[in-house]
């Protein structure tokens, strides 16, 4: 009965202890895998535009170099219709290991892409393919049970329709996979505008890949320079 009473109050004090609200990525022990941004897979991508998400892969594949991130690129039967790797990305990343898969789906069954990938030496992993519910989830759910931090970078994951988006992110989420768009990452791997990379690294690729936080800084840019700061809006400040 004392024993029933003790396990029943470290169970207790176990519900009651707060969960860490987040895991915070860290630039010094983060590395980037780019997966299956591939041009005949990109043609699969529903969920989001077709311009949308070149653009949202070209972001992702960036964020390695904005951050000397050790990043990783693979590829699912390039020889095929899933097509090339896409050649902006491979000319952002000259020195990258490139794993050009032949059969396995989950990159995670690639023996090469395993040792690239624990070869970065790194436990925080920011990833995005196509599609979500395969290529990004399985490698996902694999890195979680290898005991990886895995940081999915939503806006560079597509897939046929937004009810499989929601169904992978779901599926992704409740086994532990932070979900991120690419300006939260950016922003959590910089912390401080002040950082480098900082103000001076980070704004142009914002204007580059997030024109809507890039007019922010063009319009203020703007204003001061030509002076036109009216009155009545001085008043509004």
């Amino acid at each position: 009965m004392q024993l029933t009473k003790i396990f029943q109050t470290i169970a207790l004090l176990g519900a009651s202890m707060p969960a860490l609200a987040w895991n915070r990525l860290d630039k010094d022990n983060a590395a980037l895998l780019v997966i299956d941004h591939q041009v005949g897979l990109s043609q699969l991508v529903r969920d989001y535009s077709t311009n949308d998400f070149r653009n949202n892969m070209l972001a992702h594949a960036s964020i390695g170099n904005l951050f000397n991130l050790p990043t990783v690129l693979t590829s699912s039967s390039d020889g095929g219709p899933n097509g090339l790797l896409l050649k902006e990305i491979r000319d952002m990343h000259p020195n990258a290991t490139f794993v050009r898969r032949q059969g396995e789906v989950n990159a995670w069954d690639n023996e090469e892409f395993r040792a690239a990938v624990r070869a970065t030496g790194k436990k925080q992993l920011i990833i995005g393919g196509i599609v979500t519910e395969v290529c990004t989830a399985f490698l996902a759910l694999s890195l979680i049970d290898e005991g990886y931090e895995v940081y999915a970078n939503t806006e560079a994951s597509g897939t046929f329709d937004t009810r499989l988006t929601e169904d992978a992110n779901r599926r992704m989420e409740k086994a532990g996979v932070t979900l991120m768009g690419m300006f939260a990452i950016v922003c959590d791997l910089m912390r401080d505008w002040r950082a480098t990379p900082g103000l001076n690294e980070v704004l142009p690729m914002l204007d580059k890949y997030q024109f809507a936080y890039g007019l922010v800084a063009r319009h203020f840019a703007g204003s001061i320079e030509n002076g036109t700061l009216l009155p009545v809006e001085a008043s509004l400040i």
